[in-house]
């Protein structure tokens, strides 16, 4: 029967495991280099940028959306003039420098407003002909850079006759295509010494931005650069990058490349051809960190622990045990089989070798041999014993201990206060401020548009207004509901879902507020007066809500590499995260709370964004908090935004090499211990049950059945023991019938007779 397991497994295992794990630690530890710019600072620039080509991103999307919901909410009738249709689509409007309202069929000028628009090169007609939203264009007028946004109107069809009924129309709905010019997105710099562009398709700064001291002017090839780059990406359309600049003294270039196009299918910003450009200088190390050699220390001594491991067990485990196996054999062929061929294997001597549980199993052997040569009868073997295998593997698992531990524990500690540079540590902050700026800007766009439908509702009957909320509702997939307050604080129109909370008190003016201080969800809310009309219909409530979906906050926070990000109250209380979160909760970590607190600057002041390095159980994280807003409607809030990034994410060297130890040193720990876990269980522990079943054999005990659990060399040596006992029971049997007084000749009779 073929031989299954056994202990060549475990041995073998045991040495090429660890071997893996001696070549991870090597490949892993010598990887880690640290010369220049760290690469944590090149990726985190590349983070920068891709930050805020979404911001600038989020800008347009929202301007096009809000040109587009104007022209469809815009109430034509058939009386409409084109002068008029586009002085109330654009008198409110203060950020248009020009406009024009155009025939879409054939591209003629219907009324023009402000500005001359730069149409050249725009064909109208095939523009307008889809049946989606028309993307914005990128144009050039009087030298400068603009963007155009397009929207349909649509008008009731002209009637055929004067004496027709004037509530019956012939033929399609007309269109007219509205087209507004505005300056060009300024992008805005975060951080001290960093300087953002946004750039078109060749490489051209179309704005730039600047935060404290420029990066010197040598790099002026990062433009082109970023833009070459950016066209290699193909068809990945929110593709980013970092580029390296020149060196100054001590000083390098990091720039970061990002497209400013949609992520997640056709979006307005993709045909631009955008690329957002975000640089600084950043001190370069000089010292080059370099961890080779501790690598080849711990790999070389683990090797060495490997084939010490693997020889040890051969020769004191593995060669014995193959021994006892083949000499259990011949016993049994000798005790079962008759002739010659029986004498010469019961001739031989049984070897003891091996420790232990080996070594006792020989001896008792040997005495059930010369018991089946009739020389002796039983034996009894002494209860005490010395050491075995399973001392053997204890220390071997000790072994493993003294090197894993001060891998785990001790070695490459990373330190709090020096392993994150401070280029890293701004990196964190500065994302941290473009994260509290783009909810500043969902917020500040909510408002905008819950006061423009405010605006629309006194002058309509009770069925207009609804309809003016449902298209709100529809528009704004942030909110909940839309409800109007009367002065008394109850709800007099509602649209969309029941209201987590209502306030109490009316307030004045408009804002954001948060409704409850407690529950299950956040009850946040924008809010707009609605003022009264002279000589117009009142509206149903003097207070417009929009009740903010808490879900749409949180998507806003989560962004690569940022960590976690929480949005917090004045009091420092969770009301929106990227991560599980109870509302109202305090943050996570008391270190988190006070570098909230750390932000607020004098009273009446929104506060500055700060960072710091702090330990946790799981080690550095680099964090980092900012307030929500400096101006608009969100500035009374008090809110920030806190970020908690664990180190290990980003590519530090000191913490990557702290990682790394670890992981290599948790590796051999527990790869070792489970492959002598393995050799104790299929070999140790069966063999020492069958050294006390054979030495029992041995003392006389031909009653014990043994059965043999595992198909390898040690339940051979019981199959083996078994046939031995039968072999000696029937013996003894025939001796007491008397048939047989001795029914084996001794080695020396036989030896004779031959």
């Amino acid at each position: 029967m073929p031989i299954l397991g056994g202990v060549r497994p475990p041995i073998a295992a045991l040495v090429v495991l660890l071997l893996v794990v001696a070549a991870l630690t090597m490949i892993g530890l010598d990887g880690i280099h640290s010369a220049g710019v760290p690469q944590a600072v090149s990726d985190g620039e590349q983070r920068i940028a891709a930050d805020t080509a979404l911001s600038m991103r989020t800008a347009i999307d929202a301007e096009a959306s809000t040109v587009r919901r104007a022209a469809k909410a815009y109430p034509a009738t058939g009386a409409s003039t084109p002068a008029t249709t586009l002085r109330a689509l654009t008198s409110a409007r203060k950020g248009i420098l020009g406009s024009a309202l155009l025939d879409p069929k054939n591209g003629k000028l219907l009324a023009v407003g402000g500005k001359t628009v730069q149409l050249a090169g725009v064909n109208v007609a095939k523009a307008a002909s889809g049946h989606g939203a028309i993307p914005p264009r990128l144009v050039t007028s009087d030298g400068t850079r603009q963007l155009l946004y397009f929207a349909k109107v649509t008008l009731p069809a002209q009637q055929e006759d004067a004496n027709q009924d004037q509530n019956q129309v012939s033929g399609p709905d007309r269109q007219w295509l509205l087209v507004v010019s505005e300056a060009f997105p300024a992008p805005r710099a975060y951080g001290d010494g960093r300087t953002a562009e946004v750039l078109d398709a060749s490489g051209t700064a179309l704005a730039t931005a600047s935060h404290g001291t420029a990066t010197p002017a040598a790099d002026s090839g990062l433009p082109s650069a970023a833009a070459r780059a950016a066209k290699g990406s193909g068809q990945d359309t929110d593709a980013s990058g970092s580029l390296r600049g020149s060196a100054s003294g001590d000083r390098r270039t990091v720039a970061g490349w990002a497209q400013v196009a949609s992520t997640t299918g056709p979006g307005d910003t993709d045909k631009l051809g955008l690329v957002v450009l975000t640089f600084r200088a950043v001190p370069a190390t000089t010292t080059a960190v370099d961890y080779s050699g501790f690598a080849l220390r711990a790999a070389g001594a683990l090797v060495v622990l490997a084939l010490l491991f693997g020889l040890a067990l051969h020769f004191f485990l593995q060669r014995p045990l193959l021994w006892l196996y083949l000499s259990a054999g011949r016993l049994a062929r000798g005790a079962t089989e008759d002739g010659p061929a029986a004498w010469e294997e019961l001739s031989r001597p049984v070897p003891v070798n091996g420790l232990g549980e080996l070594s006792r199993t020989g001896r008792a052997l040997e005495s059930l041999r010369r018991q089946l040569l009739g020389e002796i009868g039983p034996q009894e073997f002494p209860v005490r014993r010395g050491p075995g295998y399973r001392a053997l593997a204890a220390v071997g698992a000790l072994v493993m201990v003294c090197w894993a531990v001060p891998m785990i524990f001790v070695l490459n500690r990373a330190d709090a206060a020096t392993a994150v540079s401070a280029p890293v540590l701004s990196v964190q902050q500065t994302r941290t401020e473009i994260a509290s700026n783009r909810v500043r800007q969902s917020l500040d766009q909510l408002y905008a548009d819950l006061t423009d439908a405010a605006a629309s509702l006194p002058g309509s009957d009770r069925a207009a207004q609804k309809k003016v909320l449902r298209r709100a509702l529809a528009d704004h997939k942030q909110f909940r509901s839309l409800y109007l307050l009367d002065s008394s604080g109850g709800i007099t129109l509602r649209v969309g879902g029941s209201p987590l909370r209502t306030i109490v008190h009316v307030p004045d003016g408009g804002g954001i507020t948060t409704v409850n201080t407690s529950g299950r969800i956040p009850a946040i809310a924008a809010y707009a007066q609605v003022r009264t009309v002279k000589g117009r219909t009142p509206a149903a409530g003097v207070v417009l809500f929009g009740e903010i979906d808490v879900k749409a906050l949180n998507s806003i926070l989560s962004r690569p590499k940022l960590g976690s990000v929480w949005v917090t109250d004045g009091d420092d209380k969770v009301l929106a995260a990227n991560v599980g979160y109870r509302a109202f909760q305090s943050l996570p970590d008391s270190g988190l709370s006070r570098l909230a607190r750390a932000t607020q600057g004098a009273p009446g002041t929104a506060g500055t964004a700060t960072s710091r390095v702090l330990r946790t159980s799981s080690g550095p994280s680099v964090d980092a908090a900012a307030p929500l807003a400096q101006s608009g409607p969100t500035t009374r809030l008090g809110w920030h935004v806190v970020t908690a990034e664990p180190a290990a994410a980003l590519q530090i060297p000191a913490v990557q090499a702290e990682q790394r130890t670890m992981l290599a040193g948790i590796l051999g720990l527990t790869l070792g211990l489970a492959c002598l876990g393995w050799l104790y269980v299929v070999v140790i522990r069966p063999l020492r049950s069958v050294a006390v079943l054979v030495e029992r054999l041995a003392g006389g005990d031909r009653r014990t059945v043994l059965h043999p659990v595992n198909h390898d060399e040690v339940g051979s040596v019981t199959r083996s023991l078994e046939l031995v006992r039968q072999a000696l029971a029937e013996r003894d049997r025939a001796a007491r019938s008397g048939h047989v007084a001795e029914p084996f000749p001794s080695l020396r009779q036989t030896t004779l007779h031959r």
